[in-house]
């Protein structure tokens, strides 16, 4: 059975208050139900190139894909659309290597990325590095991607207490990022939407500022008006220190219910009866 799904986008980034420019970018793509966040890094404003290729070719690439699959009347499984996620990201790897090469002031920049796909009633997130994706559902926030950073490493170790870790000095210490080498390990995840579930991605930017528990709160006191809740959590980060680039998109999944039969299907059917 298929799914229509209405959904609702809003994003905001911000240099904050400590950094000179602004290195996170977003990119969405209504059409094609795709969001994408990227946090780069490296000097010469590097970060800022190499973030802006990330979500400028993941958009891209997806969407062209996406295109090809609806020319040719594939089906799309879940797998499937988890290729050409997979795939996405990692052309947009590939054109931030090739930058880098043939433009030594960006040697060596990088960037996390964070990406959501939705399709029917699923969704397929993606992610590198440490940027965020959340799902807010019936009042409870959920982190449903886990951080490639030094810092996860040590609390799956037991090593550190997840309640200490935000205030940790290493949690900024990625271990996984676009433009370091020329395979990219990306972590990608498939997860049923319901009608009213909200889903949040950022940067550490945000997530570094407010706790679960603030985010949470905030999403529970304005699950209507995406634009201001998106201005009211980067208020909030900034209120508590600014102290990175702060980037959020939010997507609301406004109804999801069976799409009605196409004629052909309602046709068969009624021979059958």
């Amino acid at each position: 059975m298929t799914y229509s799904v209405e959904l609702q986008f809003a994003a905001k980034t911000d240099t904050g208050l400590v950094r000179a420019h602004n290195e996170d970018a977003v990119e969405i793509s209504e059409v094609h139900k795709a969001v994408v966040l990227a946090d780069g890094m490296g000097g010469y404003n590097a970060g800022e190139i190499a973030s802006g290729i990330a979500t400028t070719v993941f958009r891209a690439a997806l969407e062209q894909q996406l295109q090809q699959v609806q020319e040719k009347g594939r089906a799309t499984s879940s797998k499937s659309l988890q290729r050409l996620v997979v795939d996405s990201v990692s052309a947009a790897n590939e054109q931030i290597l090739e930058v880098a090469r043939i433009q030594p002031q960006y040697s060596g920049m990088g960037t996390t990325l964070v990406a959501a796909l939705f399709h029917h009633d699923r969704v397929v997130v993606a992610h590198v590095g440490d940027s965020r994706a959340y799902r807010f559902r019936r009042g409870q926030l959920t982190q449903i991607t886990r951080d490639h950073s030094q810092l996860q490493e040590q609390i799956d170790a037991g090593l550190v207490s997840p309640e200490w870790a935000r205030f940790a000095p290493n949690k900024n210490l990625i271990t996984r990022a676009l433009g370091v080498a020329a395979q990219v390990d990306v972590e990608v995840n498939d997860y049923q939407t319901e009608g009213g579930d909200i889903y949040l991605l950022c940067s550490d930017g945000l997530s570094d500022m407010l706790g679960s528990e603030q985010m949470s709160a905030m999403l529970a006191d304005n699950d209507t008006d995406l634009e201001l809740l998106c201005s009211s959590l980067v208020q909030a980060a900034n209120d508590n220190g600014g102290r990175d680039n702060i980037s959020v998109i939010l997507v609301q999944v406004v109804s999801s219910m069976p799409a009605p039969k196409a004629w052909w299907e309602r046709l068969a059917a009624s021979f059958k009866s």
